[in-house]
């Protein structure tokens, strides 16, 4: 049977015991005999332990345990330190993201789940609990890149509006995730505009209160497929956002707009103000004076300022991105009908945002009463 080692406190016992024997006058080695060792454990005693007393010996396990524990600490903090180095670069701040690092660091560095949560902050829970999926997410996500796709143009904010309007609970959080998951590119967001300023130091800022205030109209351009030019003549009113019209045309004049205006006029009554740059077609005198006799006023923007006219030029530049810079027109009877049917879907489906995501003007289902009729 296997002897115990003895403990510190037993050696220094048996070395004083031993100097007590010599001190008797007994020889060195019968005394070392007397304590039951070898002459070569006597002497490797006496040098680890020789001239201790109780209260050396305490300080010494003392300063031993102390030094264990820095030596575990210095380690553990450099095990740390290649944990944090071996994670991904950045802040993990979705647990998906931490624990894909987790799994990597593991496999990396052979290290625990447990060491390896605790330091990269992942309750085990988490990490052990994969995340299920929605039973109907793979028909939201399905309906989500087809209307992606049918409007390639719109971010994830329009799509749930869109997706909302077609009967799912969704809200923006939700579609935003799956949008990143799925890869789908957000549009490159307008930068805010400055406040606009005139030479004189009145801010130029008429700003609409009420459908009809403020109308707003300009030109924009493009081209068939055979390169020959045409024109829009493009009508919105700048509070609803409603686009009211859309003239296609290969020329447009002065005579053109007051027809078009005519026809808004009759449907729709007389606005207080029609805003629109310098152009020709504008400030010539007949559709000046047309339009001081049926009791609206004109507002042009200061001269090269197209920024003043900033209703209109948000919508051209949604009109051009989702619709003009996709489409080739191989007639002039093509664009005006494609153009049209564009004009009623930006009217009664397209999400706005300045609207909390509503269409300008959408479409009303109106239900007949079904009661029969007594004769």
């Amino acid at each position: 049977m296997a002897r115990k080692r003895p403990k510190p406190e037993e050696i220094v016992s048996k070395l004083r015991q031993v100097e007590i024997l010599m001190g008797q006058g007994m020889s060195r080695l019968d005394a070392i005999r007397q304590i039951g060792v070898v002459e070569q454990t006597y002497y490797r005693w006496r040098k680890k332990y020789g001239g201790m007393g109780a209260d050396q010996l305490k300080e010494l396990k003392r300063l031993q345990k102390e030094n264990e524990r820095l030596r575990k600490a210095v380690s553990d903090l450099t095990l740390d330190k290649l944990i944090l180095t071996e994670a991904a670069k950045g802040k993990l701040l979705s647990p998906a993201r931490r624990r894909a690092c987790i799994n990597h660091v593991r496999h990396k560095l052979r290290v625990s789940e447990r060491r390896a949560c605790r330091v990269l902050k992942q309750h085990r829970s988490t990490q052990r609990k994969l995340p299920k999926g929605r039973a109907d997410e793979k028909r939201l996500v399905a309906d989500m890149i087809e209307l992606a796709r049918q409007y390639g143009r719109y971010g994830y904010r329009r799509i749930a509006a869109l997706l909302r309007d077609a009967g799912w609970q969704v809200n923006d959080k939700r579609v935003e995730r799956l949008w990143r998951r799925e890869g789908l590119k957000v549009p490159m967001k307008q930068p805010k505009k400055g406040r606009l300023w005139l030479n004189d130091g009145s801010c130029v800022r008429l700003r609409p209160e009420h459908r009809n205030h403020v109308w707003s109209y300009d030109f924009v351009h493009c081209r068939t497929d055979d390169g020959k030019a045409f024109r829009t003549l493009n009508v919105i009113d700048e509070y609803s956002r409603e686009c009211l019209a859309i003239r296609v045309d290969r020329k447009l004049n002065s005579s053109d707009v007051i027809d078009v205006l005519s026809d808004l006029f009759i449907m729709r009554g007389v606005p207080s103000y029609i805003r629109s740059d310098n152009g020709p077609e504008f400030i010539a005198v007949a559709v000046q004076d047309w339009i001081n006799a049926v009791g609206a006023k004109t507002a042009y923007i200061e001269p090269g300022s197209p920024w003043e006219n900033g209703y209109c030029e948000s919508f051209y530049a949604r009109f051009r991105d989702e619709f003009l810079n996709g489409e080739v027109f191989y007639s002039l009877k093509e664009a005006q009908i494609l153009i049209e049917e564009w004009r009623k879907h930006y009217n009664t489906k397209r999400p706005h945002s300045a609207l909390g995501y509503k269409p300008p003007a959408p479409e009303t289902i109106v239900q007949m009463d079904q009661r029969p009729v007594m004769h």
